[in-house]
């Protein structure tokens, strides 16, 4: 991974430098002798460069370079983030560049924020997953490998740093996880993946097929036994507060590692993508990933249900009658309708083995969330303003935006069964209203609980998010953000 360095020298080697340029202001940076300043205006003058937030000029000086980002005016921290990522793209070819930080004018974060969260972006923007090309050149590879950051205070931003880099570490392990084919990641692959993560102190327990049984995840049994891949439930905890014996939360994730659709099969366009359906999943477990990295403060608990659905002579046919680890009976019109069946039962067991109170899952859950939101947007249903408030919040703080939707009793009625106690879709319209409201039924009373439908914001080419690349890992900031105020 690309090394990132903060270093106080007022001079470090190197070909490249690169300056912050705020929007409409005289180019004129401390960092930079009066030759190379003078050079810089005017190169800008000639280009029409004006600081405009993500613009970015390149100046030759002889042997070396100068780059000048745009950072706007009134820049955020998500906003530095994007050009770090940005900035990657143009200094790939190279093996190292400085980073100039100052103060910048009519900007209002400090000098050790601008270099953290350009740095992120970077880490971010360094992302590739090629471990599948076999006949790519070795040209084609980035050469980029490290980038100093001069900066005043360099030791004590370099010890702050490290609460970000934890969260790079743990979105790229997102990203890796959802990246990968589902013939390599089945769902035991994937559940042994998971237990490795103990060595940073997480207690996890695999359940197997036989466990799964004897505590009833019938919904989600139901789901993988038209596959030749058993299913597996990882339970995942941090315990960052031990003297609290309570859960400050808990993360459910859906791990369809492949979904077929079942007997409900889906159409052939587009159906690689369905190896991603375990986007969830892989968020939840890289979040309790960063918080053990982080020794975050905080005990969540982590639940994720992994489970291939497939069509077979074995797998649940539309119409069947499945009991729910609740009790609750479900008339299954439709198997593509699969994820809320394996969320169902997890929501349960963790609120009946370990009585959590605060409950966030997150899953792609149904395709008329990206239709509603476009991609841009995932989809927030919760039963607690609070919680719905602080959510959206937080999304706005790391750039993975949610959108509040409705949740109400009035869409029951589009889930009732006239066999059962409901089915797993309506033929009505609204699926991710539905969806949600199926969950609710597997919520207790007084648990406050969110639902985020990340269906169509899980891949770069369905995302505006210009710091990704291949699958986004979306909710992975969001939740540690949340998690850490």
């Amino acid at each position: 991974m690309l090394e990132i360095i903060f270093d106080e020298q007022k001079k470090i080697t190197s070909t490249v430098k690169v300056v912050c340029i705020a929007e409409n202001k005289r180019i004129n940076s401390s960092k930079l002798s009066k030759e190379d300043n003078l050079l810089l205006q005017q190169t800008a003058a000639l280009n029409g460069f004006c600081g405009k937030l993500g613009s970015i000029l390149e100046v030759n000086c002889g042997k070396n370079k100068i780059v000048a980002v745009g950072c706007g005016t009134k820049t955020s921290d998500h906003d530095f983030q994007i050009i770090g990522a940005k900035l990657f793209n143009v200094l790939y070819k190279i093996e190292q560049a400085v980073v100039l930080v100052e103060k910048i004018s009519a900007n209002k974060l400090l000098p050790e924020e601008i270099a953290h969260n350009m740095a992120f972006g970077l880490l971010l923007g360094s992302y590739r997953f090629d471990k599948y090309f076999t006949q790519k050149k070795a040209e084609e590879y980035p050469t980029l490998e490290r980038v100093y950051f001069n900066v005043q205070g360099a030791k004590q931003i370099s010890e702050n740093f490290k609460h970000y880099a934890a969260l790079a570490n743990a979105v790229r392990y997102a990203k890796d996880l959802c990246n990968e084919p589902a013939n390599y990641l089945t769902p035991i692959v994937f559940a042994d993946d998971i237990k490795r993560l103990e060595y940073l102190g997480l207690d996890i327990e695999i359940l197997g097929l036989k466990e799964l049984r004897e505590h009833n995840f019938n919904l989600l049994l139901s789901v993988s036994q038209g596959s030749i891949q058993e299913p597996r439930v990882a339970v995942i905890k941090w315990k960052g507060n031990p003297d609290n014996d309570k859960w400050d939360l808990a993360l459910v994730g859906k791990g369809v590692t492949f979904d077929s659709g079942g007997i409900s099969i889906k159409p052939a366009s587009g159906m690689e993508d369905m190896k991603q359906d375990m986007t969830g999943a892989a968020v939840v477990v890289a979040s309790l990933k960063a918080l053990a990295l982080q020794c975050a403060p905080k005990n969540v608990i982590g639940i994720v249900g992994l489970v291939e659905n497939m069509p077979s002579g074995s797998a649940t046919r539309p119409g069947d009658i499945v009991t729910s680890m609740s009790g609750q009976t479900v008339e299954i019109i439709n198997t593509d309708a699969e994820g809320r069946l394996v969320l169902a039962d997890c929501l349960w067991f963790v609120q009946q083995q370990y009585g959590a109170k605060k409950i966030i899952d997150i899953a792609t859950l149904t395709g008329s969330i990206e239709v509603a939101l476009g991609g841009v947007y995932a989809g927030l249903f919760s039963n607690n303003s609070k919680l719905n408030n602080d959510l959206i919040s937080a999304g706005q703080k790391t750039g993975e935006l949610l959108w509040s939707m409705p949740l109400g009793k009035e869409y029951n009625k589009n889930i009732k069964s006239n066999i059962a106690d409901m089915v797993n879709i309506s033929k009505r319209r609204g699926d991710a209203c539905n969806a949600a409201s199926f969950l609710q039924k597997y919520i207790k009373d007084g648990v406050v609980w969110a639902h985020l439908d990340t269906a169509g914001v899980e891949m770069v080419n369905n995302s505006q998010s210009s710091t990704l690349k291949g699958a986004t890992a979306f909710g992975v900031r969001l939740l540690n953000y949340f998690i850490n105020e």
